[in-house]
């Protein structure tokens, strides 16, 4: 699972693809598979009376001792689809099952011809695990456990750095996200996980975007082990929720003679060229957005329909996986469509879905997305809490485009992101690259890469033009197109220099960020080698060799692959090779990502789980090397001297969000049963459980006597603060558990706890702020924030010997820059160490504080996702002298950071496509 899972450090085994000199002694992969990951060069016979799939795995058991794949049967090894071209190519497509239990990403690919009667095998490609060995049983976590569990992780990382209030009227937590179990999956991990896997939709706490999240949760301890985003977007934001899940119905068409099916009807594009678009016209005599005119001539009533829907006003939550209720075609009196069906984008979407569609089939022969001319739906112009939606999205069953706002248009507007999103639709029913890390960037890259040379063709564009290159350069209404292009394949991205290593907290692993590193390469073949030969190629790798966790590397050896089945030219093939050199495409690359930290431990293998610091001791979970056994917690020097010790029982539970103060150890055991809050002191002993609950749990933090976590009450879909104290046993919580009180992003020290909080007051609205809660006396103390009314958010809380941090956001228009704020721990002395605008202000998410040193996680909006977009540490005096300084210079994602003593901080850092325990003792300064 590397390519997936590389980006959060999840599994460090690689998967190497490698070309077979001798196709009877292929290069075998290595690490979880002993099947190889590329064979060509094949001319076997195999049986030409079986169906394909009969015929692939007959050749799979015949050659055993080649690919090692025990079990052929349709049962472990089901057809996953079967694409025949001219000429007689068969490409078969098997999902692997073990025990009966799919297999995450486990696809493995046999290429044949057949001619004349006689099928032979040319090669095969893809992931078979064959390390797999895990009891397939009923999991002893239930669905309703599950859902809980994936709902509760979700809720966490969307809910972000600060804490915020709802809408007046708004009851805190009722937005709540739904999740549904889709069955059980087994991630390829070693021997490998049984998981359920649960689908969360909703709407985004913050800006009401939809959420569509796949959540991957262990079957045995209910800890949610992967999440990525189930939208593939044009743009950088997140991407579910809606009414019905079923397409409307198009009224009575192609039901009657009385109907015509096409129309030729005219309208007018966002750049002011007049063209032609199919139309039906119903019986009603209504002019409608559907075209049916890529039907045979002979079976009218047979093949695809292309339907352009108005989506306007409809909320994008109701968008995505589902359908908005109510929601019909585009529909005309005349068959000359006007002014309003230009400025709603749907002239735009309706005429580039046909061209989209015209390419594939006519450069490839593709019978549309799915490869069988079914239906291609568009829903055109929704927005976002009734505002601007500026980003496109394919859901799995159809495109969405956002309304657009300010300098943007409607984003059917370009016909790059048209062919973009309809693209990934191909690529979902092809090698379906898994949304995530470098399999999810080459996703995107592959529907950069297609999207726009379907732009270039349908608007006759030369390769030549300087701005050729650039995709959603038609997007803005004033904006060069330069300005306004969301990427540019001819950017010359490398991934030496720009390759952006970050969790799947930031872009599902980076698939927008490190994108045009792999298709910059695809861009530069189709330079040098001409449009039609580079598509060729690229389609063939695509639709016969790649499969769903191919990384880079994969990537590279698959294009290859393709273009030598082609027949180029030595010289062609060296200019694809070179094309993949010069973006630092290689075997082993990610060895040559350079960092400015100490690192502490090396690929450590979690997800979400956090880092915990004090006394000059650290703790952290990690697994085994390759990310099978479940999560452990480890305690070592922060010095990174020693050899650090296992502190939880090897008991199959998940063990997470450790701390330490450098005299207790603190962790939460995730089982069957329930969420067990575990301590064990440093110095030796057993562990102990100090406290127990049933859902789930965050912000773990410990100090003397007393362990503070944020625990999620599923029934008002809110989090709380609760305490132990483990000397008498004694367990509470600071807001007393009322219904719609929130508490969050708790710190403790002596027996106080710091805790951000949302009060429901009595005019329907709420107050956010600060408070500090006396665990052995009960009192509360309201720290200074401005105006408790008007706060817009309240960020990660920090107490120390004589002081309270926090952050404070009281202008919800500045695009997230915030304070950072102290005070006494009485209250008295409030001061900014770094203001909300102006100098000196800072995009503060997070923080962690010792007596010497405030640590700020700063986390700029993504407009775009670059490297400046990512979280990254700052550091500043607690009297916020001298300003902030950055952290270190390091490039990639800088996560849960932790402050220890002095200046010291720790934090998980992604700079090299895995996950790395690092620490600076000092500043770097500027970068």
């Amino acid at each position: 699972m590397a390519a997936l899972l590389a980006a959060a450090g999840l599994m460090v085994t690689g998967i190497p693809a490698a070309q077979a000199a001798d196709p009877a002694n292929p290069v075998v992969a290595g690490g979880d598979t002993d099947t190889p990951a590329l064979v060509t060069g094949l001319h076997e016979e195999a049986s030409a009376t079986d169906s394909p799939a009969d015929a692939a795995r007959g050749h799979l058991k015949a050659k055993k001792d080649r690919y090692h794949i025990a079990d052929t049967s349709a049962k472990d090894l089901a057809s996953a689809g079967t694409q025949t071209d001219k000429g007689g190519k068969e490409t078969v497509r098997l999902q692997q099952k073990y025990k009966g239990v799919e297999v995450l990403g486990g696809q493995y690919v046999v290429r044949m011809e057949k001619k004349s009667g006689e099928r032979t095998v040319t090669g095969t490609s893809g992931k078979y695990f064959t390390e797999l060995k895990l009891d397939t049983v009923t999991p002893k976590v239930t669905e309703k456990v599950a859902v809980q569990r994936a709902i509760g992780a979700v809720s966490a990382q969307l809910g972000g750095g600060l804490m915020t209030a709802p809408a007046k009227g708004d009851k805190a937590g009722e937005h709540k996200l739904t999740g549904k179990a889709t069955g059980v999956t087994i991630l390829p991990q070693g021997a490998g996980v049984l998981t359920r896997h649960i689908t969360v939709t909703g709407v985004g706490p913050s800006d009401g975007s939809p959420v569509q999240q796949e959540v991957y949760v262990d079957a045995h301890s209910g800890f949610p082990l992967l999440q990525y985003s189930g939208i593939k977007t044009f743009g950088a934001t997140a991407a579910a929720g809606g009414a019905t899940d079923e397409a409307p119905a198009t009224g009575d068409a192609a039901t009657t003679a009385a109907d015509q099916l096409v129309v030729k009807g005219t309208g007018t594009r966002y750049n002011g060229e007049k063209t032609e678009v199919n139309l039906y016209k119903d019986t009603k005599g209504v002019y409608q957005m559907i075209d049916y005119s890529k039907r045979a001539a002979d079976s009218p009533y047979e093949g695809p329909m292309l339907s352009t829907y108005d989506a306007r006003g409809r909320e994008v939550a109701a968008a995505s996986g589902r359908w908005p209720t109510g929601v019909n075609t585009f529909q005309s009196s005349t068959p000359d469509l006007g002014a309003d069906y230009t400025d709603s984008g749907a002239v735009d979407a309706h005429w580039a879905a046909g061209k989209v569609y015209d390419y594939y089939k006519n450069h490839f022969g593709r019978a549309g997305l799915d490869g069988k001319d079914g239906s291609i739906n568009s829903l055109v112009g929704v927005v976002s809490n009734g505002g601007p939606y500026n980003n496109a999205f394919w859901d799995g069953t159809k495109m969405v485009y956002g309304q657009g706002g300010g300098d943007f248009r409607t984003f059917s507007a370009d016909t790059d992101v048209v062919g973009h999103e309809m693209t990934h639709g191909v690529v979902e029913h092809t090698a379906n690259l898994v949304y995530a890390g470098q399999s999810g960037a080459m996703n995107e890259a592959i529907a950069d890469y297609f999207g726009n040379a379907i732009d270039l063709e349908a608007n006759h564009v030369s390769m030549d033009d300087p701005d050729a290159g650039l995709l959603g350069e038609d997007l803005c209404t004033t904006l060069s197109p330069r300005e306004c292009a969301l990427r540019d394949l001819n950017d010359g991205k490398t991934t030496a220099k720009d390759f952006i290593g970050t969790t799947y907290r930031g872009d599902n692993g980076g698939v927008h960020l490190n994108s045009t590193i792999f298709s910059g390469a695809l861009w530069d073949i189709r330079q040098d080698l001409g449009a039609e030969l580079a598509d060729r190629i690229t389609y063939r790798a695509l639709s016969a060799y790649m499969t769903p966790l191919d990384g880079f590397t994969e990537g590279r050896a698959a294009v290859v692959a393709a273009a030598q089945e082609l027949g180029v030219t030595k010289a062609q093939l060296k200019t694809v090779k070179t094309s993949f050199d010069a973006h630092g495409i290689v075997p082993g690359w990610e060895k040559a990502l350079g960092v400015d930290t100490d690192t502490i431990l090396n690929k450590v293998n979690i997800y979400n789980t956090g880092v915990g610091a004090g006394g000059g001791k650290y703790a952290v979970s990690n697994s085994n090397e390759d990310g099978s056994e479940p999560y452990a917690v480890w305690l070592g020097n922060t010095s990174g001297k020693g050899t650090p010790r296992l502190m939880s029982a090897n008991n199959g539970d998940y063990n997470v969000y450790a701390d330490t103060d450098g005299k207790t150890v603190v962790w939460a055991d995730y089982s069957s049963s329930g969420v067990k809050i575990m301590a064990r002191p440093v110095e030796g002993g057993l562990p102990k459980m100090v406290d127990g609950i049933g859902s789930d749990v965050s912000g773990l933090a410990v100090d003397g006597d007393y362990v503070v976590y944020t625990a999620f009450n599923p029934q008002f879909g809110v989090t709380n603060v609760r305490y132990v104290n483990m000397k008498t046993g004694k367990v509470g919580l600071v807001d007393d558990g009322r219904p719609y009180n929130v508490s969050g992003l708790a710190s403790v020290k002596d027996g106080k706890i710091a805790y951000a909080k949302v009060a429901p007051g009595a005019n329907g609205d709420y107050t956010l702020g600060v408070e500090v809660f006396d665990a052995a006396t009960g009192a509360k103390t309201q720290m200074p924030v401005a105006d408790s009314t008007k706060t817009a958010g309240i960020g990660q809380t920090a107490i120390t010997d004589d002081g309270v941090f926090w952050i404070e956001d009281n202008d919800a228009t500045d695009s997230g820059r915030a304070a950072v704020r102290r005070a006494d721990l009485d209250g008295a002395n409030p001061l900014t160490l770094t203001p909300e605008s102006g100098g000196g202000s800072l995009y503060a998410y997070s923080l962690t504080a010792s007596n010497d040193a405030v640590s700020v996680t700063v986390l700029p909006p993504a407009t775009s996702w670059a490297n400046e977009t990512l979280p990254k540490l700052y550091q500043v005096a607690p009297d916020g002298k001298g300003g902030a300084q950055r952290v270190s210079c390091n490039r990639g994602d800088q996560v849960y950071a932790a402050a220890d003593e002095g200046q010291r901080v720790l934090w998980l850092d992604g700079t090299t496509g895995y996950t790395n325990l690092v620490k600076r003792d000092r500043p770097a300064g500027t970068c």
